[in-house]
């Protein structure tokens, strides 16, 4: 299958070594070599502004073959601006919100919603461009990324129509103790928005949407990886909103985010990522105490496994729940509890149907596993790995942990316990550990120890037995099986 030209793009050929048992694609694009995408603007006070300063070098997690090495595509870059644009940027946030009475949190609900429908439409012409995008810088499947930008599109449309239900209800009189009232809610000042690499273009809108609809103003931070989609949008942003509304920065977080923060100007944090670059994030703001924090941090999710359970369903749910987008995701199972007596015959069924996932280019028919968008990834995979290994678990998949370029093969580690690193930390990538356990208080205890966010699915026959598991575990996420 040929690889999607990217605009501008001068891909090369996306070409994998021909080792075993890794399909890739092997068609040389169509046309030309072209210059990379070079962006040298940025938004802020309603103005698309020239930068001509230094640039912030954009690396696609896709190789090609260049006198017989792999070498990751460069795709282009962004500025790297510095705490005096940051800055800039903020106060025109704070200036468009003007303490509450700015033009923005002044208009009514259906006039910010006319301006968030006129940017989803132009979002929605560029849904293919987005979805090119999305395949080339953090290498989601060409699905998947299509279903990331419909995903946004619907979640938009769903965020209108909430916040006019809202709006619905703040007409009606509250009456108690003798007072008559209207509850109404309102902006909370100017938000400080960052979304994760791997939903680069729904999550970071997931955050700013709502924020914007609700009157506030914002000033948006793309992620490191998945930037390019965000200047395609500036002019969508500048178009639709009013000025200073939507400030759109790229560089160091260390060089411009740190300064904004410790402004104090900020009102909210909506932040998705990891846990350690949150504390650092909000360690730099003054008044923590009125500082609203909107966060989605660092998981640690898990299967229980009991020695009831129906082994092949469970298979193919922990096999689709670890290993969606390659285990990169907030949700994806990270560690598989499996009772003692079943813990063999699992683990090697495992095995055998992670042995099938298909490895290859985004744009392959069928491609499962795809590149890793960060090589220092890749790198803390194998660290992890190699301290099951020191502690005495393994790799039980043939061929599990194998790496080419940027293209890593699932690796199923067993049996893994609590001495080990993956045990306790989140991996967000492709390696599966499966612990066996004898009592259930085992994986319970787990649940109370760890500082991550938690999810768990928990797979049995015995209804009466699930319900007494779920009972406890109903503060999490909590999916029966």
């Amino acid at each position: 299958m040929t690889q999607p030209a990217l605009s501008q793009i001068s891909s090369g050929s996306a070409l994998l070594p021909p080792i075993p048992e890794i399909s890739s694609s092997r068609a040389e694009p169509e046309g030309s070599a072209a210059p990379p995408l070079i962006h040298r603007t940025y938004l802020a006070g309603g103005e698309i502004i020239e930068w001509t300063g230094k640039q912030e070098q954009v690396i696609s997690p896709i190789c090609r073959e260049q006198d017989g090495e792999l070498k990751q595509v460069i795709l282009g870059s962004v500025p790297a601006l510095t705490s005096e644009q940051a800055l800039a940027a903020l106060d025109s946030a704070v200036a468009a919100y003007g303490n509450g009475r700015g033009l923005w949190p002044s208009l009514g609900c259906e006039e910010r919603i006319r301006c968030v429908e006129k940017f989803a439409a132009s979002l929605a012409e560029k849904r293919e461009e987005l979805i090119e995008l999305i395949m080339w810088e953090v290498a989601k499947t060409k699905s998947d990324a299509a279903k990331e930008v419909d995903r946004t599109l619907e979640y938009i449309q769903e965020t209108i129509a909430a916040l006019r239900c809202s709006e619905l209800r703040s007409e009606e009189l509250l009456a108690g103790e003798g007072i008559i009232g209207k509850q109404k809610r309102q902006p909370l000042g100017v938000c400080l928005c960052m979304g994760p690499y791997n939903y680069p273009l729904n999550e970071t809108l997931g955050v700013l949407i709502p924020a914007l609809l609700m009157g506030n103003t914002a000033v948006l931070k793309p992620p490191r990886l998945g930037v390019l989609m965000f200047g395609a949008l500036q002019e969508a942003f500048r178009d639709a909103f009013p000025p200073g509304v939507v400030n759109i920065i790229y560089g160091d977080g260390r060089e411009i985010i740190t300064p904004i923060m410790k402004s104090g100007k900020v009102d909210v944090l909506a932040f998705i990522g990891s846990n350690g670059a949150a504390e650092a994030i909000l360690a730099n703001h003054p008044k923590r105490t009125r500082l609203r924090e909107v966060l989605g941090l660092g998981a640690k999710n898990a299967a229980i496994i009991l020695p009831d359970a129906d082994l092949e369903r469970a298979v193919q749910e922990c096999v689709k729940g670890a290993l969606s987008y390659n285990g990169q995701r907030c949700t994806d199972l990270k560690l598989l509890f499996v009772h003692r007596d079943i813990a063999e015959k699992f683990s090697a069924m495992l095995s055998e149907e992670v042995s099938r996932l298909k490895l290859g280019m985004p744009w392959d028919d069928g491609v499962q596993i795809t590149p890793i968008p960060d090589l220092k990834a890749i790198n803390y995979f194998n660290e992890l790995i190699q301290d099951a290994g020191a502690h005495g678990a393994r790799v039980i998949n043939p061929g599990g942990g194998q790496t080419q370029g940027t293209l890593f093969r699932p690796a199923v580690v067993y049996p893994v316990d609590s001495k080990m690193r993956l045990y306790s930390e989140e991996q967000f990538g492709p390696v599966v550990p499966i612990v066996p356990f004898d009592t259930i208080e085992e994986p319970l205890s787990f649940y109370e120890q760890t500082n991550l966010g938690q999810q768990v699915s928990i797979f049995g026959r015995d209804p009466a037995a699930l319900l007494e598991l779920a009972l406890p575990l109903s503060r999490l996420a909590c999916r029966v099986n």
